[in-house]
């Protein structure tokens, strides 16, 4: 008899770009609680594939701060920087369906490029119908056409023009790297994601997301992006912004600040439990309709 997989499967996927911060903990609490409040596994998955920008010893550093706040997930961890081939396998389907094709545009000419209507720089389509004589593949663009509407558990329903948003979008960037769009999509379809809660930075990714669902034959995972975290200024908690990492703070407080972040309301006294009652109490009282429906919010205390 096969063993019955189980109707949720979240996950956590941090850019070994420097330590763990706030913002990237209140993604983990959330993506965590919500999984199992559904009764499913939690995946580990670090996103190295834009493999320059990743800062040496720092996703063990992650992985040893998420052990030390007491996370625990199943199975092994994924690296992005280990499944070049599933992504050049999913490319080649694209190409093959015509979906996908080359670019040979550089940045400066797509900089130079006149703004649209909206004084956005979408891909102005310049190689859509083929190269120009002479020019050879920089990149690989995918068509991007449609309206991606999904209903997000957080934000509310979300509706876009993919086309007017965002334009044709890369896939396979002009430095050989795989661009995070294709691996991210390649990488839930292989692990069985129903359920992403993430920040809400990555909103406006996920109409691109969904449209290579579509077009690689996944299915839509469930959608819900958690306010994002910020500093005075409203700039999201980063290595660029000087964010504090979150293993400079004792673990049942960084847990505690990360649910009423959230929009929990832990009780008065769980700041001198040991971490195994906060995380109790967490599991117990999630609830994701109490996260607020905005789009980001100050950490008081995290920068």
């Amino acid at each position: 008899m096969r063993p019955i997989p189980p109707t949720c499967i979240g996950r956590f996927a941090p850019s070994p770009t420097g330590a763990l911060h706030f913002g990237s903990l209140v993604a983990a609490v959330g993506s965590l609680l919500d999984a199992r409040a559904r009764g499913g596994r939690w995946l580990l998955r670090i996103e190295d594939v834009d493999t320059p920008r990743a800062v040496p010893g720092a996703a063990d550093r992650i992985i040893a701060t998420l052990a030390g706040l007491g996370f625990e997930w199943d199975g092994e961890i994924v690296w992005q920087s280990q499944r070049s081939e599933a992504y050049r396998a999913a490319l080649d389907s694209l190409i093959a369906s015509g979906f996908a094709y080359p670019c040979a545009c550089t940045r400066r000419e797509l900089a130079d490029a006149p703004l649209a209507r909206d004084g956005s720089r979408r891909y102005p389509g310049t190689c859509r119908t083929g190269l120009a004589a002479g020019r050879g593949a920089r990149a690989w663009r995918v068509r991007a056409e449609g309206l991606i509407r999904f209903d997000d558990l957080v934000q509310g329903p979300q509706s876009i023009d993919l086309a007017a948003d965002a334009g044709d979008y890369v896939v396979l960037r002009a430095d050989g790297l795989f661009a995070y769009q294709l691996a991210v999509v390649v990488d839930d379809l292989a692990a069985g994601v129903t359920h992403i809660v993430r920040g809400a930075d990555l909103l406006d990714s996920t109409a691109r997301q969904i449209h290579l669902q579509g077009l690689l034959g996944a299915p839509t995972p469930t959608y819900a992006h958690l306010p994002l975290a910020t500093n005075a200024a409203g700039e999201k908690l980063s290595k660029q912004t000087l964010a504090r990492a979150i293993d400079d703070t004792p673990a049942p407080l960084a847990l505690l600040a990360a649910l009423r972040f959230l929009g929990q309301a832990p009780p008065a006294g769980l700041e001198l439990a040991p971490l195994a009652r906060v995380w109790a109490w967490a599991h117990a009282h999630w609830s994701i309709e109490a996260v607020p429906r905005c789009r980001q919010a100050v950490a008081q205390g995290f920068f």
